[in-house]
């Protein structure tokens, strides 16, 4: 399941930079969250819940759904515009780092000497993404920047999580967030891009929306929040190392993207990091140290 699950948000960050090729980021953004909703909806049916019922009940699903997936959504799409399919997933997997600040910094987790190294080997990678020799590649740069606000994101929807939806089903969660991040998205693309003035879309963007949508959201929400019950967070924390993998080698093929020697380095020296703010191998090896 986390094979699958890694395959499903690495393929995602592939069919997303498809079709950002095309469309506004924007407007992206809008039609994954909408398909995705209208996936999970029948399942949310089928399972009985009842929508919420007023806007403080609503609340706690706005504010998440902002916080994942309209702001992070955004910020990525966006930076795919500047940098490659493979580096972009590659930075979204300083989620756990930035995940680990966010917590220690509103006293919801301690910052342990694992977590520190894990944080700071982190930052080495995304210095060796970018590069320390050279002139300064302002694009690459920005579209760097960009990710790293999506990790950000991520870590202060995990707080919100854990503050504002502890008890409530997954299918429920991912599905009313999902809602709001529709409604959001809907109100700002019809400022900002307003889609009914552009061309439409050729079918490799149309496919790649509908794909993006179905199996990169709405079923990796069923596979992730499954994982997480069966396997606890720390596992399911995982897939973020092999995310990069499908899709640099996706992005790779169907793309022309090449695969630069500092991205897999910076690669490794960030999954390092998640290893050791995980512990368990990194405690493991220690224990069975003499002495």
């Amino acid at each position: 399941m986390l094979v699958l699950l890694s395959l499903l948000w690495g393929g995602a960050y592939f069919f997303a930079g498809v079709a950002v090729r095309e469309l506004p980021p924007l407007t992206v953004v809008l039609a994954r969250v909408f398909l995705a909703a209208i996936a999970l909806l029948p399942l949310f049916w089928y399972a009985r819940h009842r929508m919420p019922g007023s806007f403080s009940e609503w609340l706690p699903f706005l504010g998440m759904g902002i916080l994942n997936n309209v702001i992070p959504f955004g910020l990525i799409f966006f930076g795919q515009t500047y940098i490659t399919v493979g580096l972009s997933s590659i930075i979204n997997a300083m989620t756990p780092l930035f995940t680990v600040l966010v917590m220690f910094g509103f006293g919801q987790e301690r910052l342990t000497a694992n977590r520190m190294i894990g944080v700071l080997l982190g930052l080495a990678g995304v210095a060796v993404l970018r590069g320390v020799d050279g002139p300064v590649d302002t694009t690459q740069t920005l579209g760097i920047v960009l990710c790293l606000g999506a990790a950000l994101s991520y870590g202060f929807a995990a707080l919100w999580g854990r503050k504002f939806l502890v008890g409530v089903a997954p299918v429920k969660s991912a599905t009313c967030q999902l809602l709001c991040s529709t409604a959001v998205m809907a109100v700002l693309v019809s400022i900002i891009d307003q889609p009914w003035k552009l061309d439409v879309p050729g079918a490799n963007t149309i496919w790649a929306l509908i794909v993006l949508a179905v199996f990169g959201t709405a079923l990796a929400y069923i596979v992730f929040f499954k994982i997480l019950v069966r396997a606890g967070p720390s596992n399911v924390m995982l897939v973020t190392l092999l995310i990069p993998v499908t899709a640099m080698i996706l992005g790779n093929l169907f793309l022309d993207e090449v695969i630069h020697s500092k991205e897999i380095v910076g690669a490794v020296i960030i999954g390092a990091g998640l290893l050791f703010i995980d512990g368990r191998l990194v405690n493991r090896y220690f224990r069975r140290q003499p002495g």
